[in-house]
């Protein structure tokens, strides 16, 4: 059996060296006095004297070297337990003095830290209670540690019977599970909706944690859908307008000419070039309606394998009134729908040559792959573009016979198949080029 060794503590040890220093010269000089021929009184009382002083100035010693430690303890105690109004006395004209300032310097800067570790909390709580969106923090078991006010009043419920409580006990499993950012349409105390859910991980005492925030985006969705709406009646009305007022003019004539009974030569020829007017106007609302009715009921995509130099060669073939150079690139093969994809370059390559045509330049199909992605490039060597601001807008054109969807019929198609499709003008020389991006990872239906 091992014995537990007794440590002599710090302020004994610094006691004993104290004595043990001085003892020689203390018995040197009480063996002079007491070997010399001194009265008894005079032995006895500097005897006493002399031990005093030794033992008084070992104590001194002693509580000299340990004051200023204990001062010390005492002052990282407090800092432990968060208390940084302690300061030492001691100023810098030693090294112990410079230990003390440096530690009453620490309290200093780490009282203004927590100052503004305060400060910021309560700023971010209050913010948190008063953003108009729900924001909940999960702890590693799914189970709830924070929520704000958005959130009560999004589970109808108060803290203290949401807090500790279960994502799926709450109906909020499922946010946080697949994608951190999407969008999610589902029913809750307060009321039905589109969320927006973000979700994002945290550490709190090294515990994994998860923030969930969700958005409603009904508010929003509703006043896009009603500015789209705006926009929409706005075009028909045009557009309708455009149509309808000169076939009410002209009828209106046409009735005036058909009441007065005989007609002359060119009363007939007035009535003839009238409803030679109605007739086009008529047909051009029609052609409007058709194209409104493609953009707007464009099917969903279905995939199949198109080979990519094929496809370019074909579509370029239909060009008739140019040639269409084809640049080439890899051999390629996408999942697509080939009619609609098929419909997408007909109108970029068709776009193309009604720009060339203008200057008499030629126009061009490429195409390369960039990682995960198919490039194709059809360029002309027209004037380019004055302005990108109406490309896509609906029924916007500045060609005579130009409906105004073709670009935005491409771009919906590109879309649809996860890809993109720009318009920009060219740095290598005058004219544009169109950049449609589609990927070469099969697209899932959805």
């Amino acid at each position: 059996m091992k014995h537990r060794r007794t440590r002599i503590p710090h302020e004994w040890r610094l006691f004993l060296l104290a004595t043990i220093g001085g003892l020689p010269a203390v018995a040197a000089t009480l063996y002079f006095l007491w070997s010399g021929d001194f009265f008894g009184g005079f032995q006895w009382t500097l005897t006493i004297l002399i031990t005093g002083f030794w033992l008084g100035f070992a104590f001194s010693i002693r509580e000299r070297a340990v004051y200023p430690l204990r001062t010390l303890s005492n002052l990282l105690a407090a800092l432990r337990e968060g208390d940084y109004s302690m300061r030492a006395r001691e100023k810098p004209a030693d090294a112990l003095g410079e230990v003390m300032y440096e530690v009453s310097m620490m309290g200093e800067m780490l009282r203004e830290q927590r100052l503004g570790a305060i400060e910021a909390g309560k700023l971010l709580g209050t913010v948190m209670k008063e953003i108009d969106v729900a924001i909940f923090a999960f702890d590693g078991q799914q189970r709830l540690r924070l929520v704000n006010r958005a959130g009560e009043r999004l589970l109808a419920e108060p803290p203290e019977r949401l807090l500790e409580r279960k994502a799926e006990q709450l109906g909020l499993a499922d946010c946080l599970d697949g994608p951190p950012s999407r969008t999610l349409e589902r029913t809750f105390p307060a009321g039905s909706g589109r969320w927006g859910v973000r979700r994002s991980n945290f550490r709190e005492h090294g515990r994994p944690h998860q923030l969930l925030v969700l958005a409603d985006l009904t508010r929003e969705l509703r006043e896009e859908e009603l500015k789209a709406w705006q926009r929409l009646v706005r075009v028909l009305g045009h557009e309708l307008n455009n149509s309808l007022a000169p076939i009410k003019s002209i009828a209106s004539s046409l009735k005036d000419l058909l009441s007065r009974g005989t007609h002359t030569e060119g009363q007939r020829e007035d009535m003839r070039q009238g409803l030679q007017v109605i007739a086009a106007r008529a047909e051009g609302l029609s052609r409007f309606m058709s194209s409104y009715a493609t953009l707007a009921k464009l099917p969903a995509p279905s995939l199949g394998s198109v080979e990519v130099p094929e496809w370019a060669s074909r579509v370029a073939k239909l060009e008739i009134r140019q040639p269409v150079k084809i640049t080439g690139g890899p051999g390629l093969t996408v999942q697509t729908d080939r009619d609609q994809l098929d419909q997408l370059l007909i109108n970029l390559v068709r776009n193309a040559v009604d720009a060339a045509s203008e200057t008499g330049g030629g126009v061009s199909v490429g195409w390369r792959r960039n990682h995960s992605q198919l490039v194709v490039s059809v360029q002309d060597e027209g004037p380019g573009l004055t302005s990108d601001a109406n490309l896509f807008v609906p029924f916007f054109t500045t060609k005579q016979e130009g409906s105004g969807i073709g670009l935005v019929l491409c771009r919906k198609i590109a879309e649809n198949h996860g890809g993109s499709l720009t318009l920009r003008n060219r740095t290598d020389r005058s004219g544009c080029e169109a950049e449609l991006r589609l990927p070469l990872v099969p697209l899932v239906p959805g």
